[in-house]
């Protein structure tokens, strides 16, 4: 018989907004933001917050590495605009850190699309998982 886990408490703390404006070329034959686009618009609020806390975002020593990343398409995004990235961090494990993201764009409450990723801090030699650093686990918790 399966026993039932406990639910974990959500914890999301606002950790960063990034603005990024809206490209031509983020568009595909549809006429919106083409999926693919979302990913790397919560990949730079990402790379700039770990940045800000003086991370380097690199294969090189104890890097953070992306073992899973979500989106959800809520409606559609057009050109010209500007996104508005609320990163929010949330559970911190022994080497890891859950990220959850709101897409929206600048002016607007409306809720275009909502995603997710897991930071693995890794060894880039060995290739293996290592505690995450003191200073990042104490900014999120």
């Amino acid at each position: 018989m399966e026993t039932e886990r406990p639910q974990q408490a959500l914890h999301r703390k606002l950790v960063r907004t990034s603005l990024i404006p809206i490209r031509w070329g983020d568009m595909d034959a549809y006429g919106h933001v083409n999926n693919t686009i979302y990913f790397r618009y919560m990949e730079q609020a990402r790379c700039e917050w770990l940045e800000a806390l003086g991370y380097k975002v690199a294969p090189e020593g104890h890097a953070p590495v992306i073992i899973n990343a979500s989106c959800t398409f809520l409606v559609p995004m057009t050109y010209p605009g500007t996104v508005e990235i609320r990163l929010f961090a949330g559970h911190v494990g022994r080497s890891s850190v859950e990220t959850h993201y709101e897409l929206r764009l600048v002016g607007e409450d409306t809720l275009y699309s909502e995603g997710a990723a897991k930071i693995v801090w890794m060894d880039a030699v060995t290739g293996k998982s290592v505690p995450i650093p003191d200073a990042l686990r104490a900014a999120v918790s």
